[in-house]
Formats: C-alpha cells, structure tokens, sequence
C-alpha cells in the first residue's frame, strides 16, 4: 500500500497547540503515530498535494539537490522522516517526489536511510547508496553528504558541459540531413524527369542522385528498416563490445582525452567520496569503477583492485597500469604515503574536470570547420546534381 502524507493538530503536554505532519499509509496509523509522539490530535487529515512539473525520470540535478537538502535537514537536527515526508511534498519532479514519500514512510518505521533508499537503487545508483550506508555504520553521514553534493554537482555540471558542446554540431548535422534528403527524394528526380524530356544527357551525378531518390519514394519502408537496425546494431556494438568501440575512439586524441578526462573526473569523485565516507581501499575502488564508465579504464582498476587484494600497495598496483594517466598515478602515490589519499583524489578529481572543460571547448572550436568543410560539400554536390543538366540544356540550345 503506497503511503500518504497527514497534517495533524495537536495539543503538546503543556496544553499548547501544535501542527506538523506525518507519513502513514492510513489515518488510523497517522493518529497512532501522534499519539506515541507524546501529543493528544484533535484533528487529522489528509495533506492537499500541490500539482508538480516534471515527468519520469529523475535527473543528476534532482539528486544533488536533495543531497544537499538532506544534508541541512541532519545539520538542523529535524527529525529525518519528517524532514524527508517535507522535502518530498516540495519537490517537483513527480516520479522523484513519490520515491521520497516512500523513503520517508521507511524511515518513520524505524528503517535506516541507506535501508530505505535501496528498493531504489536504480532511481539513487549502487553507488550512492552504499556511500550512504558506510557513512550511517561510521558516523560520518554529514560529510559524506557534503562530498556527494559536491560530486553529484561536479558530474551533472560536466555532463551539461558536453552535452552542450554537441547539441550545435547535432543539430547542423541533423537540418543538414534532412535539407538533403528533401532535395534528392523529390527536387532532383522532377528535375532528371523534365530534363530527360528535353532529350539533355544527365550527367553520372545526377542520375546517380535521382536514381537513389525515386529509390527512397518507392522503397521508404526498406531505408527505414536498415535505418532501424543500423541504429539498434550500433547500440549494441557500444553497450556489448565497449572495449572495442574505445579502442576506435583511442585513435582520435581529442575525442580520447574528453572521454578519458571524463573518466578520470568520475573515478576520482567517488573514489574520494567512498573513503572519506569510512569505506576500505578495495570498496572504494570498486564504487570509483562503477563510476568510471569507461572499459579500458574499468580493465585497469579491476587490474589494480586485483594487486591490492593480494596484498601490494596501492602505489605498487599502479605502476602496471595502463590507462590511467602518469598525474593520476603520482598523486595517488603521494596521497598513499602522506595518509592524505581523499584530498589527494580531490585535487585529481579537480584537475580532470578543468581540463575537460577546455578539452570539451577545442573541440568544439575543432568541430566547426570541419561542418562548414562538409555542408560546403554536400551543397556543392546537390548543386551540381542540379546546374549541370541546366548547363548541357543550354549548350543544346545554343
């Protein structure tokens, strides 16, 4: 049965009067739970919810921001089922807002947080909730909090950061093919059709283009078809044969170092976040790794986690790897040897994430002349599809 927020009334000990709410899943639980609280209710009923944006998915922001929220609730010292039940009627993405009335209805039966978030680990992440249960066994939940705020921001800044470095190519790409592919399935073959009439000689050009145009108008349901199994066997090829699509992408230095600064950015964060949170050596590992999302690094640390486990030193491990970068490897080793291995992973973490902010911005500055290269191409090849029967037209005239 789902859980419902109640708004009570209530008189204290003292005979004061007090208001509040309380998550149950029905009204007589509501009262029983005021009651226990030490209060007599003299009216309780059902909370009035607020209408909410948002759809389905739960986003980096909406997580980062209730870390944080969560994290003034513990400093506070409100008690956190309350708390949570208060946060979930503020917040405005739907899907998110009854993940945490559930968590809440949790917590007030005496569950942990990390209990009570992991029937949602695909909404919160393995990572996070495991961060969140070490830091509950070790006490240090408030700056464990602070650290995955400070992560969870960290990472959905960079996203936007990459993202929006390729929504402009995307989108030039995307009119590009769509301009075209209007021109060669209807304009070109009327014009090879009006011209043949006219008894001119079509070029090699042209009729190659009219041709594969009055291919799509008969057979649009085939180019669909492939379109569609392209697409579904290029997905594959990145979720099942990672390894080898990034050995592609390896071969391209600007392409490689975003997507292994990326990497790094991410490893470091949690690997940081991980130990401050009371984590061993090889669990923080394996959260970092999970956080890397990135085959040819994860080879490297399941290569590392492997020397640790077998009772070499951190710093010993990292001398055969191959992937993670020489900086990476130098101040991990001095964070080893000077005990200090969280601020260390920070100012790695730090480091990364500049560098692929200027990464991500040459290579947008490299992507530009390469588009204008190829729409120049593209109409330059349409054009001539079309001008030259105009010109052969011209000379027969003549």
């Amino acid at each position: 049965m789902s859980t419902v927020t109640f708004t009570y009334c209530a008189l204290d000990k003292a005979g004061k009067e007090s208001r509040g709410t309380v998550v149950a899943q029905t009204e007589d639980q509501a009262y029983r739970q005021v009651v226990e609280s030490g209060l007599t209710p003299l009216s309780i009923q059902q909370a009035k919810r607020k209408r909410h944006k948002g759809g389905g998915r739960v986003r980096l922001k909406d997580i980062s921001q209730f870390t944080y929220q969560l994290q003034v609730l513990l400093e506070a010292r409100i008690p956190v089922g309350e708390g949570l039940a208060g946060l979930a009627e503020q917040e405005e993405n739907e899907a998110f807002r009854r993940v945490l009335f559930d968590v809440a209805a949790q917590v007030e039966a005496g569950n942990t947080i990390s209990g009570s978030m992991q029937p949602f680990r695909k909404v919160f992440g393995d990572v996070y909730v495991e961060t969140i249960s070490a830091a509950e066994k070790s006490g240090t939940m408030l700056q464990t909090l602070e650290h995955l705020s400070e992560a969870i921001e960290r990472m959905a800044a960079t996203k936007r950061q990459v993202v929006g470095a390729m929504i402009y190519p995307l989108c030039v790409i995307v009119t590009l093919f769509f301009a075209v592919g209007f021109l060669v399935t209807f304009t070109i073959p009327n014009f090879a059709d009006m011209f043949a009439t006219l008894g001119v000689e079509l070029p090699l050009l042209t009729r190659v283009l009219a041709a594969i145009g009055n291919s799509v108008q008969s057979y649009w349901w085939a180019y669909i078809i492939g379109a569609s199994a392209l697409g579904w066997g290029g997905h594959r090829m990145v979720t099942q044969q990672g390894v080898i699509v990034e050995r592609v992408f390896d071969r391209i230095p600007a392409v490689n170092a975003v997507l292994l600064g990326l990497s790094m950015a991410r490893f470091s964060r949690v690997f940081s976040v991980s130990l401050s949170a009371g984590l061993g050596l090889l669990d923080a590992l394996e959260m970092g790794n999970r956080a890397a999302s990135k085959h040819l690094l994860s080879i490297d640390i399941d290569r590392l986690s492997a020397q640790v486990r077998a009772g070499r030193r951190l710093s010993e491990g990292l001398i055969n790897t191959e992937y993670i970068p020489s900086f990476a490897r130098r101040m991990f080793t001095a964070g080893e040897q000077s005990g200090e291995l969280v601020r260390m992973s920070k100012i790695v973490a730090k480091h990364y994430e500049r560098e692929t902010e200027h990464k991500v911005k040459a290579l947008t500055t490299v992507i530009e002349p390469v588009l204008v290269v190829m729409i120049a191409t593209v109409v330059l090849v349409v054009a001539l599809a079309i001008f030259l029967p105009m010109w052969n037209m011209v000379q027969l005239m003549s």
